[in-house]
């Protein structure tokens, strides 16, 4: 018999703790920045919401498409390359964001950053062939 996650359900809860909490989740995420991201399905046009553990700099916020270093990448890339003005919430905001995937130095540069605070996302780039692509997600309301 082999576990099974309802990621699905996983993701509800963590969502409903960021809200309840002002954007603190504990579990597996305590202690490390986590971000909201709305998106809507390429094909489908449903509204989803995706918990992400972002890099931070200043007012940016970078997410990584590793999807725990598997063969391809998660729906909300694809949702997000379709679909690229969207909201995020952080912290105890919600914002409007426009996402840009980063190509090349600029790329690399912002992955080793994440690396480098969040070692888990070096062990996924082990894992697979793709260049795992990083996302920034540039505030528009300011």
């Amino acid at each position: 018999m082999t576990d099974t996650f309802d990621f699905d359900e996983i993701n509800q809860k963590v969502i409903a703790e960021f809200r309840e909490r002002g954007g603190k989740v504990g579990g597996m995420f305590e202690g490390m920045p986590l971000v909201l991201v709305h998106h809507t399905g390429a094909k489908s046009g449903t509204k989803r919401v995706a918990p992400l553990v972002p890099f931070v700099d200043g007012d940016l916020l970078y997410i990584i498409a590793s999807k725990g270093g598997s063969p391809e990448n998660p729906a909300w890339f694809h949702n997000l390359v379709a679909n690229p003005e969207t909201e995020v919430e952080y912290g105890s905001e919600r914002f409007p964001v426009v996402a840009r995937v980063l190509t090349g130095a600029e790329r690399d540069e912002v992955y080793a950053k994440q690396v480098a605070v969040q070692p888990q996302f070096g062990d996924y780039e082990k894992k697979t062939d793709r260049v795992i692509p990083v996302v920034e997600l540039k505030r528009t309301d300011r």
